[in-house]
């Protein structure tokens, strides 16, 4: 594909009218009627941010059964990377049913599981001896680094940092740092967990090499490098609000672990698979992890997750140590092969990157304006808006809130994140054009407008749902 047509072009070939439409008020009548249904029939604790019922989607839009079509800027939290349905994907899935559905990799191995280790081993950063093993989910890749970590060092401390998300198991809600929705609650929680303070350079004000003199100074008094077997980062926090590290930091903290014969787990969940405009965002930091989790944009939207590092490492579990029945189903690695070819072949790292232009240079022109909109950051097609109180700094997660749901409200699907509930988060597909783009980003001009105004629109129905999760 040449340059021209990569910037203008979605990639993945989506079959639906690339538009965003609204036909009724969202929610319409027949998505109300399914969230009616969801309200009796499902847990109060599994929330929703777009109150639709989703019926088909593809390129940069999401359909929804009353006929709506909204501009998707979230892929499912960073999980469509290479747009909903993409053919290839399809097609290679579609393959895969048809000649068996599981055996459970433990019991009779088969191709497709160690083709995507061999993929992951080739692609993650470093030329050193590497080794994978697949998981279902993001939180369960992390919990299985700390694992191997654990076994490979005969320690037991880790070090998670202020604004970190892992999971919502036992040992992942440790290591995340935000209370509510994801702890509160739910404890106690797995012991041995530490944290340390990350680099967040719109609110610290420090370098990268202080930034870590800083934790390393923290991690050495209050837990000691004899007893740690692991640190874990997001290279770029997700959840806590698409904080991108100040230059040096990580390379800092890669340094001391090398040192202290700490594992550096690198927790790519939603950073990976050309969302940052690199293939992993390490690569940005020219950083090389000991071991990789990796799950969310892998498999083009079906349930996979992977460890990936040092040979050496992956091999200290005892046999039998890893696995579960799930992990690595060959329906998920066949959408994932599918999935890594379409992200080599049509060159989707340089198309994030492109996108980011794009929503950066919007944001940052609404920002001359808007003093609301306090840092405007992010890497490739992995962008936020942190929102402000223009007279304070402080963080304002109401104004983020409001305009999130306004968005949603005129057809623009966005999230919110951050530890303060102030960010807003952009994500879109890689298959969105840019036309998509330039119109989401007027809405979302003009909701910021009316939200100032106080003439935002609101969902119908609204209960006041946070716009965020993950």
């Amino acid at each position: 594909m040449s340059t021209t047509a990569l910037e203008t072009v979605p990639v993945g070939g989506p079959t639906l009218p690339q538009e965003r439409r609204l036909v009724t008020a969202i929610p319409g009548p027949a998505s109300q009627a399914l969230l009616e249904r969801k309200a009796a029939a499902v847990s109060a604790g599994v929330g929703h941010t777009v109150p639709i019922e989703a019926v088909a989607a593809g390129g940069g839009v999401v359909v929804d059964a009353d006929g709506n079509s909204l501009i998707d800027l979230g892929s499912g939290i960073a999980v469509t990377t290479v747009g909903n349905a993409h053919p290839a994907v399809v097609a290679a899935v579609q393959a895969q049913v048809a000649q068996f559905t599981h055996t459970c990799f433990m019991i009779s191995p088969y191709e497709s599981y160690v083709g995507v280790a061999e993929a992951l081993n080739r692609l993650t950063p470093g030329s050193h001896a590497k080794k994978s093993a697949l998981f279902n989910s993001g939180a369960e890749a992390v919990e299985n680094a700390v694992k191997i970590a654990r076994k490979h060092t005969g320690r037991s401390a880790v070090v998670a940092f202020d604004h970190a998300y892992h999971g919502r198991t036992n040992l992942t809600m440790a290591l995340t740092a935000k209370s509510m929705p994801y702890k509160s609650g739910f404890g106690p929680f797995a012991g041995e967990v530490y944290r340390a303070p990350a680099s967040y350079p719109f609110r610290d004000g420090l370098s990268g090499p202080e930034a870590a003199a800083r934790a390393i100074s923290q991690i050495e008094k209050q837990v000691g490098a004899d007893n740690l077997a692991a640190v874990i980062i997001e290279p770029i926090l997700g959840e806590g609000g698409f904080i991108v590290p100040a230059e040096g930091f990580l390379a800092e903290l890669v340094d001391w672990c090398r040192a202290n014969g700490v594992v550096f787990i690198a927790d790519e969940v939603q950073t990976g698979f050309a969302r940052t405009g690199a293939m992993f965002a390490s690569e940005l930091f020219g950083i090389v992890p000991d071991l990789i989790t990796t799950a969310k944009g892998i498999a083009g939207g079906l349930p996979l997750a992977a460890v990936t590092g040092r040979a050496e490492i992956m091999d200290a579990s005892h046999l039998g140590g890893l696995g579960g029945t799930y992990g690595g189903n060959p329906i998920a690695c066949a959408a994932a092969l599918a999935t890594i070819e379409s992200f080599e072949q049509e060159d989707m790292a340089r198309r994030a990157d492109h996108i980011g232009g794009v929503l950066r240079g919007r944001l940052e022109a609404i920002q001359a304006r808007d003093p609301r909109l306090g840092d405007i950051r992010g890497r490739g097609a992995m962008v936020a808006a942190e929102f402000v109180d223009p007279e304070t700094g402080a963080p304002d997660a109401a104004s983020a809130t409001t305009v999130a749901k306004a968005c949603i409200a005129e057809g623009v699907i966005v999230l919110t994140c951050g530890t303060y509930g102030n960010v807003m988060r952009f994500l879109p597909p890689l298959s969105i054009g840019d036309d998509l783009l330039h119109e989401a980003m007027d809405i979302l001009d003009q909701e910021l407008t009316a939200a100032e105004a106080g003439t935002a629109p609101t969902l119908a129905g609204d209960d006041a749902p946070r716009p965020d999760a993950d």
